[in-house]
């Protein structure tokens, strides 16, 4: 393999010829090893956008002379469009302060605006990795910087439009079910009749409500601590750069993103990130409801509930041929198990910030960006695959309509709790319907009982 060798502080290092990485980076990688758990690409982006704006920054207050600031400014913005993702070979398991991974990109983008401006890789000159590309930053506030970058990037453009469209789609299926009459189901046991459509609406009105919550948290993701440098003192940044760092930021990005008025509380803590984990935690919780409830609804086809009809995957068992299984709606089980996992690792990382820094800062921002992501892909597959799709079995709901027992709740006000208990008792020891149980007491007649004891007009009751 053909190498280069650069310097730092400690001396010589022999980099592969064709990485855009520097010194520190190879160090790391010697220090820490290699992993499977690595950074996934929307942080690697939202550094390109952060030292982006850190240079436009830098050019306004004059510490950085502007040919140099293009060069880094030209280089940021590949990184953040996804040109040097293979020259990011750290893993999350890396110093808590994310150092190694904010060096990394110092590496990558001065040694490519270098190579812009003409010279070789690794000649550190005339843009360096720290002088010029980390000028007026930390790692202390880069690096949450790009933690709550990224997320905010992460919810906004994916997990919240996905949630958007399925609720679209689960408002949709309760207009188109809103007249299908259902037995609801309370202890799983067979209760009073309801519909569909009010099953749906429920669910949609779940989907509302985690928008909701999202929308409640992304407030504090705007909040960023660049400009506070070391321990939130502020120290080698110029008075001016955090507000000029925002407003770039915030025009890159096209949101709403200020200068946090507490640096130190925002590299010390990260109870921002740790409130966004809660609420992916509840999405997930509201989407395991609904995704166990429709492979519940549809489990069969003769042998089970059968309510609803979901729509064919093409799948089938290894074994058991033409065996259809609710695997999409598995696989949001699945992603929804991750989240509530993340959520417990990211608790944990949030509460181990000691003194003036959080040292668990890459676990805590890669499982909040795992789980952004498995909800956001499990969700849109289970919205076109399967919600999109799904039918009722009217015959099956009829059949359960006419034999459910508790409709019979609807003559309590005229023949009391304890003789309506009588015709459940006799419908279900004789296996009739609980019409022919209530005629055979002779307490009520077949067009009172018929006039009462309507299912749609109890499943449409106010």
């Amino acid at each position: 393999m053909n190498t280069r060798t650069e310097s730092d502080a400690f001396g010589p290092v022999d980099i592969p010829a064709h990485r855009y990485w520097g010194a520190q980076t190879q160090r790391a990688l010697d220090v820490f090893g290699a992993a499977e758990e690595r950074f996934p690409s929307a942080l690697v982006h939202s550094f390109g956008l952060q030292k982006h704006a850190a240079a436009r920054a830098n050019r306004a207050c004059g510490v950085i002379d502007p040919r140099l600031a293009d060069a880094i400014e030209a280089a940021s913005t590949e990184l953040s469009e996804g040109k040097w993702d293979e020259h990011f070979p750290l893993s999350i398991w890396q110093t808590g302060s994310g150092t190694q991974t904010n060096m990394n990109a110092n590496e990558v983008i001065a040694n490519r605006a270098n190579e812009l401006l003409g010279q070789p890789l690794g000649t550190k000159s005339p843009v360096h990795p720290n002088d010029h590309v980390n000028a007026s930053q930390s790692s202390n506030d880069s690096f949450p910087t790009v933690m709550h970058v990224s997320a905010a990037l992460e919810l906004t453009g994916h997990l919240r439009p996905v949630l958007v469209s399925l609720q679209a789609s689960l408002d949709e299926r309760a207009c188109a079910f809103a007249n299908t009459v259902k037995i609801a189901r309370t202890h799983l046991m067979d209760a009073v009749p309801t519909t569909m459509g009010r099953t749906f609406a429920a669910y949609a009105h779940q989907m509302a409500a985690a928008i909701s919550r999202i929308d409640a948290a992304l407030p504090q993701l705007m909040l960023l601590v660049q400009g506070g440098t070391a321990a939130g003192t502020g120290l080698n940044a110029p008075a001016q750069f955090p507000e000029l760092f925002c407003s770039e930021l915030a025009t890159g990005t096209g949101l709403p993103f200020r200068t946090h008025p507490h640096k130190l509380e925002g590299m010390a803590s990260h109870d921002a990130l740790v409130e966004v984990s809660g609420v992916l935690n509840t999405i997930a919780t509201s989407l395991l409801k609904i995704a166990n409830d429709i492979r519940l609804l549809g489990s069969g086809p003769r042998c089970g509930l059968g309510e609803l009809i979901i729509p064919d995957d093409g799948l089938t068992s290894s074994i058991m041929p033409g065996k259809r299984n609710p695997t999409i709606a598995e696989v949001l089980v699945q992603a929804c198990f991750q989240t509530m996992g993340n959520h417990q690792t990211v608790t944990l990382a949030g509460a181990s910030g000691l003194f003036e820094l959080n040292v668990a800062k890459p676990v805590l921002i890669y499982n909040v960006l795992q789980s952004i992501r498995v909800l956001s892909d499990a969700c849109r597959n289970f919205d076109e695959r399967v919600v999109r799709g799904l039918q009722v079995d009217a015959l099956r709901l009829a059949t359960n309509v006419e034999n459910a027992l508790l409709s019979v709740t609807a003559l309590n006000p005229v023949l009391g709790y304890d003789a309506v208990a009588r015709i459940t008792a006799l419908a279900l020891r004789e296996g009739i319907t609980p019409r022919a149980a209530a005629l055979s007491f002779g307490i009520i007649d077949a067009d009172q009982y018929d006039r009462m004891v309507d299912p749609a007009r109890l499943a449409n009751a106010k």
